[in-house]
């Protein structure tokens, strides 16, 4: 089998909901039905400014051998193929705006941690919200994680990448890992987000990657 890179369209992502939101539960080990919980937002998240998407996607290797790395350029094979190929990994974002339920929390979250006004300015006025990224289990560990992300935010005009992920003890999982490596450093950490009783950490960095 060979790994590809694909860019979704908000088409795509209607078309392939089902698919994606399993990747996502299987890759958090979230309980059954929490797919149906968060179908809507997803979708509405396509139409948000600046919305990108990008899928790992695993097809059957063809007779030349082409493209059978992962992180490959889809160019190799036809689009057909691969736009329907079952998918492995998932990851989008879009651009921060102030109406936005994530931002308005960071902005408490800094507030509370003593960052100036002009700090939170600066922050806020230019950034790529990197809002999920998951692998399959049985792909994880593989570089797909860096792939996608990379994909992800080349060519962002943001100044920078910001994102949410679950405190972990002494920051051991690949998740952390993966965002250590490819250079994210600490906004704010501990942050306690209405409505979710699981501390987080709110991490960032300079475009481009």
């Amino acid at each position: 089998m060979a790994t590809y890179l694909i860019d979704l369209s908000p088409d795509d992502m209607k078309r392939r909901l089902p698919e994606a939101l399993r990747v996502y539960v299987d890759a958090m080990r979230y309980p059954r039905g929490t797919e149906e919980q968060r179908a809507a937002l997803w979708l509405e998240h396509t139409r948000r400014a600046g919305w990108k998407c990008v899928a790992a996607v695993e097809v059957a290797e063809s007779g030349t051998g082409a493209g059978a790395e992962s992180g490959t350029d889809a160019g190799t094979e036809s689009g057909a193929d691969l736009i329907d190929a079952p998918l492995l990994g998932i990851a989008y974002g879009y651009s921060g705006a102030p109406d936005q339920w994530w931002q308005q929390q960071v902005i408490s979250g800094l507030q509370r941690v003593g960052a100036s006004p002009g700090r939170i300015a600066e922050l806020m006025a230019s950034y790529f919200e990197l809002t999920e990224l998951h692998i399959e289990p049985r792909a994880q560990g593989k570089g797909l994680g860096e792939a996608l992300t990379r994909r992800l935010l080349a060519g962002r005009d943001e100044s920078h990448v910001l994102l949410s992920t679950p405190e972990i003890n002494g920051e051991a999982n690949r998740a952390w890992q993966l965002y250590r490596r490819l250079g994210f450093t600490d906004v704010i950490r501990g942050y306690h987000f209405a409505g979710d009783p699981r501390p987080f950490a709110i991490l960032g960095r300079p475009l481009p990657l």
